[in-house]
């Protein structure tokens, strides 16, 4: 029986990209054991996926904080266990970052990575036993499909889907906007926001302004208070907001996370880009989802709602 250990710990976007990864090998090894080592905060998302047999979290960013913590120290040697408790045919590291290949390393197993020239981090490639080469001119999923079938040994098949449930009700008649992002060059201005907003609830949608941090959560009650009837929720989980997600009759965000997320639940999706080039990290495979902008140039409302009028939401 095959046994796999995929890491990939953060971002959450780049958590999703690599959901069509752990789909590839279930279809091409239906009995195989596949495991996760995934940051704490995104555990629940990678645990919606069936293929997953072990989620193992793991909590990098908090023990960077308090590295000479003795309870940080508690939680490695745990770690360390979970990880040296099974033997793995294949440990294979998407991520292609130093931290990432040397969580990898700690496995038992024959470690698999990306070649120097792919890696996001070329020092990553000198902890890898086998290296991979893969295209960087690519979409994101498409290079953690490639490394994973290279690593394996079979041809990544096309229209992979991330394979994830929600498991929730049907969807509602509310959208949510997701304005929030780790850089400001990924912003879309609050103005759009309100001017967006008061188009959706012309057309009968409530807006819900979802955020995690007290900046954004007062982003979210700015844009909330020049529109009609808008909702900002109280701080969720992953699990939680994917939950929130499926049921949105539409979603629109910027390049973060959880628009990926949206777009991987089948969720109507607009998608805004202005820092950041959709051609390698856009919203991937999801029918019902429109990127929008392009490195500098940052769409205008009436793109976005024409785009939401394409996919039935105006």
């Amino acid at each position: 029986m095959l046994k796999v250990l995929l890491v990939k710990t953060s971002s959450l976007g780049d958590v999703v990209h690599n959901l069509p990864v752990a789909t590839d090998i279930r279809a091409r090894f239906p009995d195989a054991c596949i495991d996760w080592a995934v940051e704490e905060a995104y555990a629940p998302l990678v645990r919606l996926h069936p293929a997953i047999r072990r989620v193992i979290p793991v909590a990098i960013r908090r023990w960077r904080q308090r590295l000479l913590g003795p309870a940080t120290w508690a939680e490695i040697a745990v770690l360390r266990r979970m990880f040296r408790s099974e033997r793995y045919d294949a440990v294979i590291d998407t991520q292609g970052l130093i931290k990432s290949a040397l969580l990898a390393r700690i496995a038992r197993g024959r470690h698999h990575g990306f070649d120097a020239a792919s890696a996001r981090e070329a020092l990553a490639a000198r902890f890898y036993e086998v290296t991979h080469h893969v295209e960087r001119d690519q979409h994101a999923v498409l290079r953690n499909r490639a490394l994973a079938a290279s690593a394996l040994g079979y041809r990544a098949e096309a229209g992979a889907g991330c394979g994830i449930d929600a498991a929730t009700a049907a969807r509602e008649g509310f959208a949510v906007l997701l304005h929030s992002t780790s850089r400001a060059d990924k912003l879309w201005p609050e103005e759009r926001w309100v001017a967006l907003g008061r188009e959706l609830e012309a057309a009968g949608r409530r807006c819900v302004l979802p955020w995690g941090s007290e900046e954004e959560r007062r982003r979210s009650a700015r844009i909330a208070s020049l529109l009609g009837d808008a909702l900002v929720p109280g701080g969720m989980p992953i699990d939680e907001l994917a939950a929130l997600l499926s049921r949105a009759s539409a979603v629109i965000g910027v390049d973060t996370g959880l628009t990926h997320l949206a777009a991987a639940l089948g969720v109507p999706v607009a998608a805004i880009y202005g820092g950041t080039d959709p051609a390698l990290t856009g919203v991937y495979g999801a029918p019902r989802a429109r990127n929008l902008g392009a490195p500098g140039r940052v769409p205008e409302v009436a793109e976005v709602s024409a785009a939401l009028r394409e996919l039935g939401v105006l």
